[in-house]
């Protein structure tokens, strides 16, 4: 029996080959029974579906039946047999059952019931044990694995960005801090500041927010390239779409303009929303059927749209165009505006669009993913490209149906002289971004990105509602567990 190699359950549940002898090994979810027959239900995280394990309680001693609990592990020798019940087709006869590790029947937070979100948050060690985020884990590793797919075919490469840095990419302020020196007696300088050059990097330092600016650097080399990985933000912020530690996908390509970007957005998009109904059609079942039980009890009015129908509604439509100028002239003639409906009333040119005037736009106007172009550059970030009119910025956001933004990106300025001219009009240290500039003065090109992030897609994806439930450990401010 020993040499027999383990079958995972996701492979075992499409097997025909009754009377084949297996190994299975997982984790308890439920076990019934009676004198007769004891029926044990297992999962090992290899997809949505139990496997049911049939004991026969004359093969066991009572001592070992009773060990096996829910949340118990185990592995159970046996052979395939066509199952009996509904709902599955196939089951493992027991003819040896290992416990691993007991799990105490009273103690054992996860008990075959319903629980909130709110309290799986509380024991997010053992979280993954449940449907929901078994099925939030998997459909995340498909989706790391089409991001890096999807650029690996068109020839981007893959560059690691710094971590720590030196610079603020967005010119938030709301870094984490990197440092070495003593809290409580720093070295200061004679005017009482902190003197960082006796800290680690003999500057301050902070985890990063963007790894764009350093991706810039390898484009103007590598021509496309992209990042994937974390970025930190120490927002104070506990709302249901804020973490401060998340991951960024951020391509940078040599020789593209605006549309290009937008070309490349619209695709990778679509890809990776196809890649999920194609590859994770069991998880996305269940976590559909999960959104409509819990969104049973409200108005048609304020249900979301059916998680498979709204992936389905991304890839079947082309995504609308519009500048913000055209997004504005909209809104500001929209019934929500003029009844004053919208929780921020859009005020003309210059307003930051909010994710209330962003929906508004997908799911009642155009009803379809939409594209703004073009604008004002007081409101973006000062590496954007600045149009002629002397107002905007050849930036791009795509709005996605109850989510609103979901990428952010532009073509990028690569003239040197009105680089400089917009970072003395924002008073930032063009010292500290010496090697930023010097792509503008040796061999620079157009060239153009853009940032999703990795979560808010996961939001999208499966239909949550909280970004903490789709990442597997959520820090938030006051919140660092696990």
């Amino acid at each position: 029996m020993s040499k027999i190699k383990k079958t995972k359950i996701a492979d075992l549940l499409k097997s025909e080959e009754f009377g084949k002898e297996v190994l299975v090994q997982g984790w308890v979810r439920t076990k019934r029974g009676n004198k007769q027959v004891v029926f044990i239900t297992m999962n090992d995280g290899s997809g949505m579906n139990n496997i049911q394990i049939v004991a026969d309680p004359a093969m066991f001693s009572e001592e070992l039946l009773k060990s096996v609990t829910t949340g118990s592990s185990l592995s159970v020798y046996g052979t395939i047999a066509q199952s009996q019940g509904s709902g599955q087709t196939v089951e493992v006869m027991a003819t040896e059952i290992i416990v691993h590790g007991l799990a105490d029947a009273d103690k054992y937070p996860l008990q075959p019931k319903k629980h909130s979100l709110e309290f799986l948050r509380e024991i997010a060690h053992l979280r993954f044990r449940t449907n929901t985020f078994g099925a939030i884990a998997r459909i995340r590793h498909n989706m790391i694995f089409a991001v890096h797919s999807f650029f690996n075919s068109k020839g981007f490469y893959n560059i690691h960005t710094p971590i720590i840095t030196a610079s603020d990419c967005e010119g938030a302020g709301e870094m984490f801090r990197v440092s070495t020196l003593n809290p409580k007696n720093p070295p200061l300088n004679e005017d009482g500041s902190v003197d960082w050059k006796q800290d680690f990097f003999a500057r301050e330092t902070s985890l990063t927010v963007s790894g764009q600016l350093e991706g810039e650097l390898a484009a103007m080399a590598m021509s496309e390239i992209y990042t994937f990985g974390p970025t930190f933000r120490a927002e104070n912020s506990n709302t249901t779409r804020h973490l401060a530690e998340f991951w960024m996908i951020e391509p940078e390509m040599a020789f593209y303009e605006l549309e290009d970007n937008m070309n490349l957005a619209e695709e990778f998009l679509k890809y990776l929303i196809k890649y999920a109904l194609d590859h994770c059609a069991d998880d996305l079942r269940f976590l559909s059927d999960r959104l409509i039980e819990e969104e049973r009890n409200k108005p048609q009015s304020e249900r979301s749209m059916e998680l498979i129908e709204k992936l389905k509604f991304v890839l079947d439509n082309d995504f609308a165009r519009i500048t913000y100028t055209e997004a504005v002239d909209i809104l500001m003639k929209s019934k929500p505006q003029k009844e004053g409906k919208f929780q921020y009333q859009v005020k003309g040119f210059g307003t930051d669009l909010q994710s209330e005037h962003e929906r508004y736009l997908v799911e009642k106007h155009f009803k379809k993913p939409v594209i703004l172009t073009d604008y004002p550059k007081e409101i973006k970030s000062f590496y954007m490209k600045q149009n002629d009119d002397g107002l905007t910025v050849r930036a791009m956001d795509i709005l996605f149906p109850g989510i609103g933004e979901i990428i952010g990106g532009s073509q990028r300025e690569e003239n040197l002289e009105k680089l400089e001219t917009r970072m003395d009009e924002l008073g930032m240290e063009k010292e500290s971004l010496w090697w930023y500039l010097d792509t503008r003065r040796f061999g620079t090109v157009p060239h153009a990105g853009f940032g999703l992030g990795f979560e808010r897609l996961m939001l999208f994806v499966t239909g949550m509602g909280n970004i903490r439930d789709v990442i597997p450990f959520p820090r938030t401010p006051k919140t660092a567990e696990f």
